[in-house]
């Protein structure tokens, strides 16, 4: 097993800047040789900020780097499959963000160049290494709860993201639901065969003009026989709304809100706390340095990593699935969108 791994960081956005620091800071196994941008300034600064040698436009020196183990890919959707090709070809080790395209024939191309050189690839669904999610995980796996009979995802995001943003994201069930469509079948341990969608417009009108909608409630049916639901939102007023709840034959297990601290205001007419963490780089903070600390394991031991390029492959069927439940109004098998 290999001592430390070097490792290149691509996008240098939000995301990037996040692991770039993780990277740095908290992961003592891994070294962060050179991060890039296309705007060569962001990564500058990146770089500056966790003290990276090597700040970079082109990504493809770092693809060219003998040095560099692994890549993190953190630049803008359209462009993820082929860095994966890119790296895959360069033997690198990948990290990618989800989703890894939006085509899925370009998904499958990807996940075969990975797979022709041997590489690791691993995506980046974070919420499975989420302490809360996990132990809902373990508790279905140990059969705490009996046979599971119902699963219920409520996620909710604090504000909706830009028009601009919604425009190129896919939709609610790509750049939203997607982490849920995932957890569902982390937590479940099943595959999800059908999918129906009720859904609407009710926080944004520009959103519907934007050709999305903002509100919608999935049912789920599960191979195994579970049925779940997922309640999205693209507004909760009250901040980043995030439970979960597994029912089965001999109990149920359930996971709440994170809070920015445990102290509860008793007064003559109310009992409160303070609102739920309002953003999902403060809410699942541990859970992106969990996952990346998976990545570095996985390269070192020569093992599968913890989330597969089919497990990133799915989810964006689930979400195709969803779009045509909605604009059809009737349940989707995922069968009629393509073989899981």
């Amino acid at each position: 097993m290999s001592d430390r791994v070097n490792v290149g960081v691509i996008g240098a956005g939000r995301i990037g800047r996040l692991h770039a620091h993780q990277l740095t800071y908290r992961i003592p196994e891994a070294d962060v040789l050179a991060v890039s941008d296309i705007v060569v300034e962001a990564a500058q600064e990146c770089a500056t900020e966790c003290g990276i040698p090597v700040a970079i436009q082109d990504h493809r020196r770092i693809m060219e780097n003998p040095d560099i183990d692994a890549v993190v890919i953190c630049s803008s959707t359209d462009t993820h499959a082929q860095m994966i090709e890119e790296a895959a070809a360069a033997g690198k080790h990948i990290f990618c963000e989800k989703p890894i395209a939006l085509d899925l024939a370009r998904i499958d191309q990807a996940l075969a160049a990975a797979a022709a050189t041997g590489v690791i690839l691993q995506v980046g669904f974070n919420r499975r290494f989420d302490a809360n999610y996990s132990r809902v995980r373990q508790a279905v796996e140990r059969g705490e709860i009996g046979q599971p009979h119902l699963l219920h995802i409520i996620s909710r995001d604090p504000a909706p993201p830009p028009i601009e943003y919604i425009k190129v994201s896919g939709g609610i069930f790509h750049d939203m639901t997607i982490h849920d469509f995932d957890m569902a079948r982390f937590l479940i341990g099943s595959e999800v065969e059908e999918v129906y969608v009720a859904g609407g417009v009710m926080v944004d009108p520009a959103i519907g003009e934007a050709g999305d909608i903002d509100t919608a409630l999935i049912v789920l049916r599960f191979e195994n026989g579970v049925i779940g639901t997922i309640d999205n939102s693209r507004r909760a007023v009250y901040g980043y709304d995030q439970r979960v709840e597994v029912f089965g034959s001999l109990g149920s297990i359930t996971s709440g809100n994170d809070y920015p601290n445990t102290a509860t205001i008793r007064g003559p007419e109310s009992i409160h706390r303070d609102l739920p963490l309002n953003f999902f780089m403060d809410r699942y903070v541990e859970s992106y340095i969990a996952e990346k600390q998976a990545f570095v394991l996985s390269i070192q031991n020569g093992h599968e990593p913890p989330v597969t390029g089919r497990d990133g492959r799915i989810p964006v069927i689930m979400g195709y699935a969803a779009r045509r439940s909605y604009e059809e109004n009737r349940p989707i098998r995922l069968s009629e969108i393509a073989t899981i």
